[in-house]
Order: C-alpha cells, then sequence, then structure tokens
C-alpha cells in the first residue's frame, strides 16, 4: 500500500476536490472546459489539476492544443484500504475496551 498523504492533502482543499468530482461524473475536461463551471479562473483550475496530478488522482492527455484531464479513481483505493485498516483497528480497541468493562 502507498502513502495515502499525497491523495488526503490533495482532496483536502474543497475546489480540488469539486475540479476531481467534476471529472469523476461528467467525464475528461480541459481546465478550460472546468473553469465555465467554477468561480474560479482558468489558471487557477490549472494550478489545481496539477497539484491533483502530482498526487496521482488525474491523467493528463493532449488534446491539440489543450490538455485534458480524467479522474484516476484506482488512486483512491490505497486511500480506501488505509481507512479501513484503520477503521478495523479501532473497531479492535473499541472491542476490547469494551470487554474491559464486562
Amino acid at each position: 500500500m502507498s502513502d495515502p498523504q499525497p491523495v488526503l492533502a490533495a482532496l483536502a482543499d474543497p475546489t480540488r476536490r469539486h475540479i476531481y468530482e467534476l471529472l469523476n461524473s461528467k467525464g475528461p475536461a480541459s481546465a478550460s472546459q472546468l473553469a465555465t463551471e467554477m468561480p474560479i479562473s482558468r489558471q487557477a483550475v490549472s494550478k489545481h489539476l496539477g497539484l491533483l496530478d502530482t498526487a496521482g488522482l488525474v491523467e493528463r492527455a493532449a488534446s491539440g492544443r489543450e490538455v485534458v484531464y480524467s479522474a484516476r479513481v484506482e488512486a483512491l483505493t490505497d486511500v480506501a484500504s488505509w481507512l479501513e485498516k484503520v477503521s478495523h483497528d479501532w473497531d479492535a480497541r473499541l472491542g476490547r475496551l469494551e470487554r474491559s468493562f464486562e
């Protein structure tokens, strides 16, 4: 399992989460296309896409003069595995605590 920190850090920002959700629900889009659906500039969208790319959450593909981004849902697999492990660990701890009061 790889470190979930970069993905969690990237998705901690509400604007990046929104961009990721748009790409995941509507499909591939350029920064210009995404900017039409957001209250920020194309340059700001591009900056956020760069951070999502660094975290492995999006994939870039050249399309003419533009770059088209698509969501990489596989990037969430490691985070989901980590969350499952943390959840399991907490369940075990709570179970031990519960048994100690019986």
